[in-house]
């Protein structure tokens, strides 16, 4: 007697179900694609304990007639793929016809339709696979699917699920990500009889995005075409999302993946953006050619596979770097562009006293006059700011004395603005202090400076011309046999960084010369580090800056930088103020930590309850 035997179709219906359905917001997921297939512009979905309970899905859509809600009920029954040359190119959510008997063998399943030229519905019942009944019914045009007692028949497949809380949450995510996905078809949400949500149909992708997460703050915007590729969507800001909170939403062709090479790419985008450890929140979609994806490659359809992954990944990196450039060219234009207007024009008449107010002197009221400048020179002026380093690290300078000043006399007037940026002074030897119109500016000095510095350094590395400083003393450093023997292997990568170094005999090596953007550091320091990073350089990057070589490029800068703690004369302060100007990016320290945090006159007003 044959062992082998074929499979009853209920049985075979449960196996797919386990692929197909793993928990209630599959089941949504299923349900939505369909009614999105079917051209649906109002779909609500309906959910009672957890989904266990109850789901059902309303759409306004095309609607089936009699033959069609009984065919739909078959396994592999589908309007949406007619020959084999049409599953190179889906352009449909739904195309393999398994959804609805896969649900239906696992629950007691409702369906109920009507097309618009219909004058009477058909109503189809299932009992976990079989058809109970078929009778025509009053329904309205389009399709609602009901699904209740779902896995009723299989307590084992329950038994797995987790509370209705957290079904209830996956729930929401499906529907939210297909609410993303399509801002033209209205969405709404009831859990147990209440409203949970509602999302109105929309033209645009913002206002969808916005209200689906209940964001208002500010938006890294995406938008870029290439070919076939086309990309558009919304990034957070680095310094509003928490580990915790991080979530980048993908969609490519209407569909929500999970897609590591779009995220590597969104990441390789952002670099020198983002927070270690932290994450990118956002939603992405990008459009191509279907029949350049192959989205056949997954049982949920989670998943899709590139004909050309290369490409998409080269495209979504250059439309995020091209959209972080022009994020920074529009924080630079409200920084550093002329001011238009100035408060104090109606400061009288504000006051409630009237009293006669004097004029600001124009001096730093917080800055100290202690400390090196940064160029090494007492006198430096504004805009020469390359390095810094404490006035006691050089050997013969003299502190500057105090310059005491009456408090009587107004002390002499001095230059304290960069392009409508008005200096005020320096706060706990961190911060700088600055006016611009109505708001009042916050700049963390040392993560100012950083950027500054690594933008040099990437920049001069894109060119080939990171410039070396010959060491007036050489330095020898000993290293291990595996960094020498790296340091023999790399020699023309590390010549590209600015470092000479000359084997000396066995793994003895001398330092000739250093990069003159880092000169501060010591000569070991440097040639360790870069060891460090070169051993997880896996070769050029064509895009760019390998990772290892960014990471290093960072770790170095924060060495260099001014540090917390470090008082600036209000020339250094001026001159990087200056620098910030003229530097690229400016917004965030190559870590991703912010550098500067705005006030607006409003806001300080309502501290003291002026408003």
């Amino acid at each position: 007697m044959s062992r082998i035997r074929i499979l009853s179709d209920h049985l075979a219906n449960q196996i797919a179900a386990g692929e197909v359905v793993e928990r209630p917001a599959s089941v949504v997921k299923e349900l939505v694609e369909n009614s999105l297939d079917a051209g649906g512009r109002r779909i609500t979905v309906q959910v009672e304990g957890g989904g266990t309970r109850l789901l059902r899905v309303v759409d306004d859509g095309a609607g089936m007639d009699g033959d069609d809600v009984l065919l739909c009920l078959e396994r592999h029954a589908t309007s949406k793929l007619q020959e084999e040359s049409q599953l190179g190119a889906i352009a449909t959510l739904g195309f393999r016809g398994e959804a609805i008997p896969s649900i239906a063998s696992v629950s007691r399943l409702t369906l109920r339709s009507r097309p618009e030229n219909a004058a009477i519905g058909t109503r189809a019942e299932v009992r976990y696979g079989t058809l109970h009944a078929v009778h025509e019914d009053g329904c309205a045009k389009g399709t609602v699917v009901e699904v209740k007692t779902l896995f009723g028949n299989i307590p084992a497949r329950k038994k797995f699920l987790k509370s209705a809380r957290t079904e209830l949450f996956h729930i929401e995510e499906v529907v939210k990500n297909q609410a993303l996905a399509h801002p033209e078809t209205a969405f709404e949400l009831l859990v147990d009889g209440r409203q949970r949500f509602t999302y109105p149909a929309t033209d645009q992708f913002e206002e969808r995005m916005r209200l689906v997460f209940g964001y208002q703050g500010r938006l890294l915007s995406l938008a870029g075409a290439e070919g076939d590729f086309a990309l558009d969507g919304f990034l957070c800001l680095p310094e509003m999302v928490s580990v915790a909170s991080a979530r980048l939403r993908l969609f490519v062709n209407g569909r929500a993946v999970q897609d590591r090479m779009l995220r590597h790419g969104v990441m390789e985008g952002l670099q020198g953006f983002l927070m270690k450890g932290h994450a990118p929140a956002g939603v992405l979609r990008l459009t191509l050619p279907a029949a350049d994806i192959d989205v056949n490659v997954h049982p949920a359809k989670r998943e899709i596979r590139f004909r050309r992954p290369q490409d998409a990944h080269r495209f979504v990196t250059a439309v995020v770097r091209r959209s972080v450039a022009g994020y920074q060219d529009a924080i630079r234009s409200d920084l550093f562009a002329p001011a238009v207007s100035d408060h104090r024009q109606d400061v009288r008449g504000r006051e409630s006293d009237a009293e006669e107010m004097r004029p600001r002197p124009r001096t730093m009221p917080f800055s100290r006059s202690t400390g090196g400048p940064i160029t090494g020179k007492p006198d430096a002026p504004a805009g020469t700011l390359e390095t810094w380093e404490p006035a006691s690290t050089v050997a013969g300078r003299a502190e500057p004395e105090m310059e005491t000043v009456s408090p009587r006399q107004d002390p002499p007037a001095q230059d304290v603005s960069v392009a409508g940026l008005t200096l005020i002074g320096q706060l706990f030897d961190l911060y700088l202090l600055c006016e611009r119109g109505e708001r009042l500016l916050v700049i963390d000095q040392h993560a100012a400076h950083e950027r500054i510095l690594y933008g040099r350094l990437v920049k001069a590395y894109l060119k080939r011309e990171i410039p070396s400083q010959n060491l007036l003393f050489p330095v020898t450093v000993e290293l291990e046999p595996a960094q020498a023997e790296l340091l023999a292997e790399k020699a023309q990568e590390v010549a590209r960084l600015g470092l000479q170094a000359e084997h000396f005999g066995d793994t003895t090596y001398v330092v000739k010369a250093i990069p003159a953007l880092i000169s501060q550091l010591s000569p070991e320091d440097i040639l360790l580090d870069t060891l460090e990073a070169l051993g997880s350089w896996s070769g050029p990057d064509p895009g760019g800056v390998p990772e290892s070589v960014d990471a290093l490029f960072a770790s170095v800068a924060c060495k260099t930088a001014i540090k917390a703690g470090n008082s600036l004369q209000p020339t250094e302060m001026l001159a990087l103020l200056k620098q910030m100007e003229e530097s690229a990016v400016f917004s965030h320290c190559p870590h991703g930590r912010p550098v500067i945090k705005e006030f607006s006159r409003a806001e300080i007003e309502r501290w003291f309850h002026r408003t």
